[in-house]
């Protein structure tokens, strides 16, 4: 028998079988051209790896964990997060992008790792696009425009007319410089035309920590950082930063809504593997990654963050990622922000 004909021997067999397998099991890698090297996706036993480009406890993390043991129960195998944080998320991709493309290495590639890097650092060691096969957008964070209570303001309103009756007094703090914190308020003073001094702090928990001491006065938060604090009157959210008001605080206006049209951003977090992974690998994913999503304990738990759950094809979501990278690199160059 002709090693072509054992391959379609081997296809049909496959397929028969798929009924019977878990939604990502029915997907097959062609490793080479022999048919002996031909397998099932996932194989039993055999772990993913799920890389993180920040530490354990973060946003991210969180994020990578709870939609990594629901997509384990799809596939039927076991997904491994592996925390390697670093550049604001380089780290993690650049070993995404040397990794075999098998299926059995992915990255939570983020908006920092995949559109606002690129931008802000003079050189990276991936190609955002290039290096990498596109599965899903899992989730879209909505960032919060926090204030301390002692300023008086209650809306986008009042802060306006507060910076422009005091240009440069009022200071904004966040995790770093080229965060999307950063430049979400870089974008709200060149939309707003106001001046704001930006004071970067070592990560989101002391950013946030100076605007509670009053150290800064406002902050563009991850909503996962600070909602606490705004339910508790800690401090004040006038307005969500994306062009859509938020699921876990539907009565709070965007700032767009709120008097400065156009102003959108949002961190997000997705799928991506490592690329010349076969389509119907990547597919499979997906498939296990929508219905993960799809599952009211997971969509409780990444609500209670302040995530929305989103669930895309491949093919959207490589287009975002390009639209992502456009936007944020005006952002980049209009504030005048590089590293190294």
């Amino acid at each position: 028998m002709t090693s072509l004909n054992r391959v379609h021997r081997f296809l049909r067999s496959a397929t028969r079988s798929a009924a019977a397998l878990p939604v990502a099991a029915a997907a097959i890698v062609m490793l080479g051209p022999d048919a002996a090297l031909a397998q099932p996706f996932p194989q039993p036993g055999k772990a993913i790896r799920l890389l993180v480009g920040f530490p354990p406890g973060g946003s991210t993390d969180l994020l990578a964990r709870s939609v990594g043991n629901k997509l384990g129960e799809q596939l039927g195998v076991q997904v491994v997060v592996d925390n390697r944080a670093g550049a604001a998320g380089n780290v993690a991709a650049e070993l995404a992008a040397r990794g075999n493309p098998d299926g059995y290495t992915l990255l939570m590639a983020t908006v920092s790792s995949h559109a606002i890097n690129p931008a802000l650092y003079r050189s990276i060691p991936y190609d955002p696009i290039g290096d990498y096969a596109p599965v899903s957008l899992v989730a879209s964070y909505p960032l919060i425009l926090a204030v301390n209570p002692s300023l008086g303001v209650k809306t986008v309103a009042d802060l306006l007319a507060l910076a422009r009756q005091k240009p440069g007094t009022l200071n904004f703090s966040s995790s770093g410089n080229g965060s999307p914190g950063h430049l979400s308020g870089e974008l709200f003073k060149m939309l707003a035309k106001v001046e704001m001094t930006h004071v970067p702090y070592k990560g989101g928990a002391p950013a946030t920590a100076a605007v509670l001491a009053n150290e800064a006065q406002l902050i563009f938060a991850t909503l996962p950082g600070a909602i606490g604090f705004i339910k508790s009157g800690k401090l004040i959210g006038p307005a969500v930063t994306t062009a859509k008001r938020s699921g876990a605080l539907p009565d709070v206006p965007t700032i767009a809504e709120a008097g400065v049209p156009g102003f959108a951003t949002s961190s997000w977090a997705g799928l991506v593997a490592p690329a010349r992974t076969p389509r119907a690998v990547t597919g499979a994913l997906r498939e296990a990654v929508v219905k993960s999503l799809a599952a009211p304990d997971l969509r409780e738990r990444l609500a209670r963050d302040g995530a929305d759950p989103v669930g895309s094809t491949p093919e959207e979501f490589g287009a975002y990622i390009k639209s992502e990278l456009a936007q944020w690199r005006k952002v980049v160059q209009q504030a005048k922000a590089q590293i190294d």
